[in-house]
Parts: C-alpha cells; sequence; structure tokens
C-alpha cells in the first residue's frame, strides 16, 4: 500500500487519545458515582469531591496531546504526509505508552480518588491528604506522556 507509513502513524496518533480516553471516561465515571453519593448526603463537600472526581480525567487529554503531537510530526496537520513504512511504525510504538498507561492508570487512579471521595465525606479536613493518594497514580500518566512525546520528536530526525 502506498501510504502504510502514514496510516501506521494515524492509528498511532488515534490509539493514544482513544485508548486513554476510554479510561479516562470509565475512571471519571467511576469516581462520578462515589462523589454523587457524597453530595447526595452533603452538598456543602461538592467542590473538594469534583476535584477528586475530575483527577482521573487527565489521562485522556494526554492522550489526545500525544495524538495532535504525532499528527504535526507526520505533517497532517500541514497537508502533506508522506512518510515511510518504518517510520509509521515507529509513531505506532511510539504512541503506546500514553495509550496503555494512560487506559490502565485512569481507572487505577479513580479507585484511589473513589477511597479519597470516602475520606473527604467522613473528614473534610483531610481533603489535602486525600489528594495526594490520586496524584501518585498521576505520576506514572506523566511518565508515560513524557516517553511518548520524546519518542515521537525523535522519530522526526531519523532517516529511514
Amino acid at each position: 500500500m502506498e501510504n502504510m507509513g502514514v496510516m501506521l502513524a494515524l492509528l498511532g496518533a488515534v490509539l493514544a487519545a482513544l485508548v486513554a480516553g476510554i479510561g479516562s471516561a470509565i475512571g471519571v465515571g467511576m469516581a462520578g458515582e462515589a462523589a454523587a453519593g457524597v453530595v447526595t448526603e452533603d452538598p456543602s463537600k461538592f467542590s473538594k469531591v469534583l476535584i477528586l472526581q475530575l483527577l482521573p480525567g487527565t489521562q485522556g487529554i494526554y492522550g489526545l496531546l500525544v495524538g495532535f503531537i504525532t499528527l504535526t510530526q507526520i505533517g497532517i496537520m500541514g497537508g502533506s504526509a508522506d512518510i515511510s513504512v518504518v517510520k509509521g511504525l515507529l509513531y505506532l510504538v511510539a504512541c503506546l505508552p500514553m495509550a496503555f498507561v494512560g487506559y490502565k492508570s485512569a481507572i487505577r487512579q479513580a479507585r484511589a480518588s473513589v477511597s479519597s471521595i470516602s475520606l473527604v465525606a467522613k473528614k473534610p479536613d483531610q481533603f489535602g491528604k486525600a489528594m495526594i493518594f490520586p496524584s501518585m497514580v498521576e505520576t506514572y500518566a506523566i511518565l508515560a506522556l513524557l516517553i511518548s512525546i520524546l519518542a515521537i520528536f525523535g522519530i522526526s530526525g531519523l532517516s529511514v
């Protein structure tokens, strides 16, 4: 196929956004269910539980960012895209850390957020400590984001 390289790179961009986005949608939904229960009992805790609910949504944003960067690097956003199959495959592989770690960490972060929401429900003064638990999971999503971005930018300089 003539445009196989472009198709592989597009697949990587789509997977980064899609898979991480699915994880975030699941995660935000899980945390939202817990948050709604708390707000039902005490509406004054809305802002605290909302922040905890939103945390698993960042992986979807990171996946979208990796997708946009990939599209920009392969020239789709600028109009002309002509890359080799090898480069296309490299772009696909470079997007996979964000896709898979984004998916899994969003769900794990949601579980930590649900527990933190329970903590805030019982002890609202412990909100700062409750934020730390899901934030620790975020570290791994950020590491995946960084490795995907560095890999994507590294590929553009290769002559393959």
